[in-house]
């Protein structure tokens, strides 16, 4: 599932090519893209028709467009194979497109969400009482992402240090610190040398500000290479592929050896998932031996 990276690329690709724009025809082409929309595709179709784009926004994992005065957004989640192409007019339909919406102007190119395994979606809802931004009431309850100015290193290690959980648990709650997926858990973990069933009430403030450090860090240099793209299925709004995934530290490098110390790394089952560690450099805890 894209991760903090790669929405926020396609936040700004988005920002570079449909802000401002006003939507002329759309059109849903599979029911289950605009599933969170409530009211059904013909609603999403009729009250997107003649709006006017603002500038993309970002919370976490989730994109949001605002609508004219900011009173609605457009909402978008890609799910695990979810994409937003801004793509020439004449060019042939994706196989996998389920939402098409086309522009009032002669710049020559749509937006098109295409989605080959329909976990993603699209959706219209109105703002948060609160917000300044055209945050959607329905993600008002999502933390901000590191890499948000306002978010609150203090509250967040006050808030590690009283949650009975592990490390990477909370790393991947989403009402604690948003859009921190599995790669870059895993990523973070291993620059900060933490097991990712460390106890967070372990934490002393000076580990947590590393580990958060080292969030940002791996984020943005996963930023800079355009995201982290194992197939064909992430992709910028321009259809290109990241590259971040040749510069990972251990995700993904299961009996490779640890750039650090050059033991193999493992691979372990962890909430459905996998965590990637190096034994040497990311002891586990006593309590877990």
């Amino acid at each position: 599932m894209p991760e903090l990276p790669e929405v926020e690329v396609v936040r700004r690709g988005l920002e570079r090519w449909v802000t401002g724009r006003t939507v002329g025809e759309v059109e849903v082409l599979h029911p289950r893209a605009v599933r969170r929309h409530l009211a059904g595709g013909v609603d999403f179709a009729a009250r997107l028709g003649g709006a006017r784009f603002g500038t993309a926004m970002r919370r976490g994992k989730y994109l949001w467009v605002p609508l004219d005065d900011a009173a609605a957004s457009l909402l978008g989640h890609l799910g695990m194979s979810g994409q937003l192409l801004v793509q020439p007019e004449d060019a042939p339909d994706e196989k996998h497109l389920r939402v098409r919406i086309r522009f009032d102007d002669a710049l020559g190119t749509e937006l098109r969400f295409v989605d080959q395994r329909t976990f993603g979606g699209l959706s219209l809802h109105e703002c948060a009482a609160d917000s300044t931004d055209g945050l959607p009431d329905v993600i008002a309850h999502i933390a901000r992402d590191p890499l948000d100015p306002a978010f609150d290193d203090a509250a967040f290690h006050t808030a590690l240090r009283l949650r009975r959980t592990t490390v990477k648990r909370a790393l991947l709650d989403q009402s604690l610190i948003s859009g921190v997926g599995n790669i870059y858990a895993d990523e973070a973990l291993w620059r900060s040398r933490l097991h990712y069933d460390r106890p967070t009430a372990t934490l002393t403030r000076p580990k947590s500000a590393e580990l958060l450090g080292h969030v940002r860090d791996v984020m943005n240099a996963a930023l800079a290479q355009g995201g982290t793209s194992f197939d064909s299925l992430y992709v910028n709004v321009n259809g290109e592929s990241g590259y971040f995934d040749r510069s990972l530290d251990a995700y993904g490098r299961e009996d490779e050896p640890c750039h650090r110390c050059g033991t193999p790394i493992r691979r372990r089952p962890w909430m459905n998932r996998s965590s990637y560690f190096c034994p040497r450099c990311q002891r586990p805890p006593r309590a877990t031996l």
